[in-house]
């Protein structure tokens, strides 16, 4: 069990010559001096994300240059780079191997964990992964880093209980899902999630769309008759295209391939059942679908037809009926 840090590590000291030259300087041209890395991981206090004075913006932006001054600041603490990294924007996730880098730089070892979130920085790259908010180059860059130091991917976060791939998994990023499983042992593949219903990654991937974390698990052994708490596999979680509404075609048409992917991956020891078609035989006729069509007949054939189809023809038409009776 890790133990919480009660204090920030104390920064470097600086001599007269290199606090004149940091004045001088605006925006740091390096990262802040590296610092002897602990041997043991720690959780982290949770602190706010450090702003510059009268900022515009409530984020935190990487790009700014007020912003990159406190970045490098080598007493910007490891906490409070953590509540930068915590920060759902794309300014953020976009810099999260800067970022990184720069909690190492602080001592941080590979395992420390956010106090709030109880995450690690290698649970944080592979979310930063996820598009349109994130960019999976930069989490990759970072996860290989983390992993060549010795990050542990079955290291779980206690408010999730997901661990590194089952974040790569929920946010279909399949390129951390390599990186991941490159040296990782074979049961990670399979690892369960209590909060999925204690399915796996390939669970994970199915019940959100992530269709190319699907294949890329399938590709690396993951086992798609493995069943959940629910007796569920990982293809009978994937949304039922038929409940999503016009505007979501686009999502129906990935859950058809998905599902059909991970029916055609199940072993033929233990297939899936065929679908079958509905039967309606119990379904009250007047909720049936009805279908109305119209003929249209001569004198001469209506005075040709037997009197029951007569009277049905006069029930629709009561001018015809009143016709007759005249006549």
């Amino acid at each position: 069990m890790t133990k919480t840090d009660p204090t920030p590590m104390a920064p470097p000291l600086l001599d007269k010559e290199e606090e004149e030259d940091e004045e001088d300087e605006e925006v740091p041209e390096a990262p802040s001096p590296t610092q002897e890395r602990r041997q043991k991981p720690v959780v982290h206090p949770s602190a706010p994300a450090p702003l510059p004075k009268d900022y515009a913006f409530t984020f935190f932006d990487p790009n700014d240059p007020a912003c990159q001054e406190i970045l490098f600041d080598p007493q910007t603490t490891i906490p409070e780079l953590f509540a930068i990294v915590r920060q759902w924007v794309p300014q953020v996730q976009h810099k999260i191997d800067v970022i990184g880098n720069e909690i190492l730089r602080r001592g941080c070892h590979v395992n420390d964990r956010d106090g709030l979130t109880d995450m690690t920085l290698l649970h944080y790259a592979c979310k930063a992964g996820a598009h349109g908010v994130g960019d999976p180059a930069a989490a990759v860059r970072l996860s290989q880093q983390l992993l060549a130091l010795g990050a542990d991917v079955t290291l779980r976060s206690r408010w999730t209980n997901m661990n590194a791939l089952h974040y790569a998994a929920y946010f279909d990023v399949p390129d951390l899902v390599r990186v991941l499983l490159k040296g990782a042992r074979p049961r990670v593949v399979n690892s369960t999630c209590s909060d999925f219903n204690h399915g796996s990654a390939l669970h994970i991937a199915a019940s959100n769309l992530c269709l190319g974390a699907a294949k890329c698990l399938l590709e690396h052994g993951a086992n798609p008759a493995l069943r959940n708490r629910k007796g569920q596999v990982p293809a009978e979680v994937v949304p039922d295209p038929m409940d999503m509404t016009l505007d979501k075609a686009e999502a129906a048409l990935v859950a058809k391939e998905l599902r059909t992917l991970l029916e055609e991956a199940v072993p033929l020891s233990c297939a899936l059942p065929k679908v079958t078609l509905p039967n309606y035989d119990n379904v009250p006729g007047n909720l049936m679908p009805k279908r109305t069509f119209t003929t249209v007949r001569t004198p001469k054939d209506i005075a040709s037809e037997n009197s029951i189809s007569r009277l049905l023809f006069c029930c629709w038409f009561p001018w015809m009926l009143r016709a007759e009776m005249q006549s």
